[in-house]
């Protein structure tokens, strides 16, 4: 029970804020992934890759499995973790790009730039070792109009705050069969080499999941008491949760005092 402090400021500085809101906060029923297994994807979508060449969305699987995830190149929050968190994992089940998978990260930001996509993929792909030139990684943008039409066939929500410039949106992977028909996702973040492979073994396959429940994990970050980037998990029930938090961080501290006492 030695890092019950620490457990106890965790709770303290990640779920406070969130019940701190109040009714300000996001509703994460507006920005969640509602699964659409079995949606076949605008196949006919064009968007502009890192070397800034058209790409439309049909020619990027090749006839194999295509991992999506959608997301925006300058985000300081969650982007960036659930990307390194897919592609751990893929480097650890020694799965290969353009053999046993396509990659299509695709920014939710129209304003976002063929550069900016191409320093994320470099940095991405070097953290593993992996060459920035990797034909099989995309790392795409593309129009509003575009960007809509995809996020709403893979059911996708999301939204832009103005008053803090971010997009608040769910975290998750989407797995795509090679005929272009969403099969299976991946939602929140820290997925597991089993977990990836099995998803792409039934994108494979041509296979379709039955919907998940949902993970309400959202990718905003405002803190108003610190104006830094956090991470909240929202649609809490406020009274209810508190208690329950209360209870919790109650219980730990009598278990430390009694493993105190029992030294």
């Amino acid at each position: 029970m030695k890092g019950f402090p620490l457990l106890a400021l965790w709770i303290t500085a990640v779920l406070a804020p969130a019940w701190a809101a109040g009714a300000s906060a996001p509703d994460p029923a507006l920005y969640s992934y509602h699964e659409r297994p079995g949606e076949r994807l605008p196949q006919q979508l064009a968007f502009r890759d890192s070397d800034d060449r058209t790409v439309h969305l049909g020619e990027l699987a090749q006839g194999r499995p295509l991992i999506l995830v959608l997301a925006y190149f300058h985000c300081s929050s969650l982007c960036g973790l659930v990307r390194a968190s897919l592609l751990k994992a893929i480097a650890a089940d020694k799965l290969e790009p353009g053999r046993d998978y396509t990659l299509a990260v695709i920014s939710i930001d129209p304003h976002e730039t063929s550069a900016q996509a191409q320093t994320a993929k470099a940095v991405d792909l070097s953290t593993l070792g992996s060459s920035a030139d990797a034909p099989a990684d995309h790392y795409l943008t593309g129009s509003a109009e575009n960007i809509t039409a995809l996020t709403r066939a893979v059911g996708f929500q999301y939204g832009f705050d103005q008053a803090t410039g971010q997009f608040m949106h769910p975290a998750g992977v989407v797995f795509v069969t090679s005929a272009g028909i969403v099969s299976n996702y991946l939602l929140g973040v820290g997925y597991t080499p089993a977990a990836v492979r099995s998803a792409l073994e039934r994108a494979g396959a041509g296979r379709i999941a039955a919907v998940g429940s949902p993970i309400l994990l959202l990718c905003f970050h405002f803190d108003p008491s610190t104006g830094r980037y956090s991470l909240q998990i929202l649609k809490v029930v406020r009274l209810a949760g508190l208690l329950t938090v209360l209870t919790l961080v109650g219980l730990l501290f009598l278990l430390y005092r009694h493993e105190r006492v029992s030294q």
